[in-house]
């Protein structure tokens, strides 16, 4: 791990990483006011990255502050052991173990092979970032029935991951579709 780098009150920026009770933070707003007498006062909107919770902080002019180290890298995802999530690094070939914490929701659409983005604070995963889509293969459908109707229909099915998404009636068990990792919604059926 390196030294710890103190940056200057008035350094500090957009995007800049902070250290603030042993927690890192991203800065996401600045806003400099120069009062008539006294000192410049600095105040920050800052974001915990761990928690992701947005507070308010305020600092003077000559105040120091403490700079963190957060970087991203590419892994692909290996496989699922007891509540973490194995990935590997593609450029040291490296194996980082992910908790499930981290992991959450993203977890319903990790299949082996998928290469995502971690975001890591010093050593330990703090985030992972999907692609916007993904490809998974149906394993189970629901049954459709065929009515006409004017508004589209729907029918839930199971993907390769355990999640479940709606469906139209056309797609069928062993179809590849294209979901959204954002909102977890069908985009559109890849092959059959």
């Amino acid at each position: 791990m390196r030294e710890r780098e103190t940056l200057d009150i008035e350094d500090v920026t957009k995007n800049t990483k902070l250290l603030i009770n042993n927690s890192p933070f991203a800065v996401e707003d600045v806003d400099f006011v120069k009062p008539g007498k006294g000192r410049a006062i600095y105040k920050f909107k800052i974001r915990n990255m761990l928690n992701n919770s947005l507070q308010e902080v305020t600092y003077h002019s000559a105040d120091k502050v403490e700079e963190t180290t957060i970087t991203v890298r590419q892994m692909q995802y290996l496989y699922k052991d007891n509540d973490n999530y194995i990935f590997m690094d593609t450029e040291s070939f490296e194996q980082q173990s992910v908790p499930a914490t981290v992991v959450g929701d993203k977890a319903h659409f990790l299949k082996e092979g998928l290469t995502v983005v971690v975001t890591m604070w010093v050593d330990t995963p703090i985030e992972i970032t999907l692609p916007i889509t993904v490809d998974l293969k149906i394993v189970k459908t629901g049954v459709s029935t065929r009515t006409d109707t004017v508004t589209a229909q729907n029918k839930l099915a199971e993907l390769e991951t355990g999640y479940q998404v709606g469906v139209p009636t056309f797609v069928k068990e062993g179809d590849i579709i294209k979901v959204d990792t954002r909102s977890g919604n069908y985009l559109e059926r890849v092959s059959r």
